[in-house]
């Protein structure tokens, strides 16, 4: 069932305020304390992505009763609430998208939030608190700015560009050792390839026209379910690599985004080629 206005103005509403109760009182006002390493050392969650979390997981609950959440942190606790995204409608949090920009006091991060439902993503939504702007799409009814009470739709640039003139995203720490070179040598190739350690602000730029691509490592759903959404719904292209669609439900795979079809396909050649060493 697709969500009404009502509810999806309640999840935004829902948003901007546990942000402003939960994240940005503590945004550079954390201490040691509050900061603790997951998997790796700088893979981190504070006490903030967890109020954070907790506070909007009971703001969905009652927004859209008797749904399953599936939060990042919730995940990190329990794997096998991944299982539930795919099983009818589901709302995937991400509290704090960019944890290691926000504990070090870099304003680049924000919150994701993606409505999926039966394995679809019907709703996203990629928030800014420091700046309480935000982008949102609907499945098939295009992406949008807002700001200010003001709304600006949003259409990916689908001109051609040499790759000299490229910006975009190319995150190399999240693929294999033996990967890392073959994708290292592909940056001269372009103005500027770098990483945000947000995808938040990684899918924002594509959709506001401020970068061309993004390829990913890491198939975590709540960085890339609300994002891919948003992309497509302002004319770009969302792919793994080896052409096969993006769905909420992979766990693994490689995925190219792009601000337009044609870049895609000669994107996803040259970076195929990278890391498979030809």
């Amino acid at each position: 069932m697709p969500l009404t206005d009502i509810q999806s103005d309640a999840i935004v509403a829902a948003v901007r305020e546990v942000a402003a109760a939960e994240i940005l009182p503590r945004f550079r006002n954390l201490d040691a304390s509050q900061v603790d390493a997951k998997g790796a050392f700088d893979d981190l969650v504070t006490v903030a992505d967890k109020a954070a979390e907790e506070a909007l997981t009971a703001r969905i609950h009652a927004i859209l009763p008797g749904d399953a959440v599936v939060g990042e942190e919730a995940v990190a606790e329990d794997r096998g609430i991944l299982d539930r995204v795919g099983q009818g409608r589901v709302t995937i949090i991400d509290p704090i998208d960019g944890t290691w920009n926000f504990a070090h006091g870099i304003a680049n991060y924000g919150v994701i939030v993606a409505v999926v439902e039966d394995g679809v993503t019907v709703f996203g939504l990629l928030y800014d608190p420091s700046f309480d702007d935000w982008i949102v799409a609907t499945r098939g009814g295009g992406a949008a700015y807002h700001r200010g009470g003001k709304v600006r739709a949003l259409t990916t640039d689908q001109g051609d560009t040499p790759f000299e003139r490229l910006r975009g995203n190319t995150g190399g720490y999240l693929y294999p050792q033996a990967a890392q070179p073959g994708l290292a040598a592909t940056i001269p190739l372009f103005r500027r390839a770098n990483s945000m350690g947000a995808s938040l602000h990684e899918y924002r730029m594509l959709a506001l026209g401020g970068s061309d691509f993004c390829l990913n490592g890491m198939l975590n759903v709540w960085d890339h379910a609300a994002g891919v959404l948003i992309l497509q719904e302002a004319g770009g292209t969302s792919r793994l690599l080896d052409g096969s669609a993006y769905h909420p439900t992979m766990t693994e795979g490689r995925l190219l985004n792009a601000r337009n079809d044609r870049l895609w396909d000669a994107l996803a050649q040259t970076f195929n080629d990278a890391l498979n060493g030809d």
